[in-house]
């Protein structure tokens, strides 16, 4: 500048993280929260995708907290490519709080009509506790 030697330009950025979004390379991934009913009966969810549109999503009956469902070519463009990468949306089920009278006599009555059949890991956790505890001794 003004006649001066040549020197170095340093740029320094800095990246704000996204409200919704986590990225990992060229994919995206974002939590949803879902009704315990939806993950039991199934159905859709609308999510919304990095290019300010959204995407339907088919939540299959049964779908347990944690699941995760790939959107493909719904990530971020991957650099001197046309190829963009996915989106992951895992699915957290939601546990309902301050629940009606009524509310908690249905969900009773879910309980005592529940089996291995509706509830496989619960029924094999606590199988596998019982068989652990009698092989021990500790019963």
């Amino acid at each position: 500048m003004r006649g001066g030697p040549a020197g170095d330009l340093y740029i320094f950025l800095a990246i704000r993280a996204h409200p919704f979004f986590q990225r990992e390379g060229a994919d995206l991934h974002c939590r949803v929260p879902i009704s315990m009913v939806l993950a039991a009966l199934g159905g859709e969810i609308e999510v919304p995708t990095i290019d300010g549109t959204h995407s339907r999503v088919k939540v299959p009956e049964g779908t347990q907290s944690g699941r995760r469902f790939r959107l493909h070519g719904k990530g971020m463009p991957v650099l001197r490519s046309k190829q963009c990468g996915d989106m992951y949306v895992q699915v957290l089920v939601e546990t309902p709080q301050k629940l009606s009278k009524r509310q908690r006599e249905l969900l009773n009555e879910f309980e005592r009509l529940s089996s291995k059949e509706t509830q496989p890991e619960t029924a094999g956790f606590f199988g596998k506790v019982k068989e652990f505890l009698g092989r021990s001794g500790a019963v």
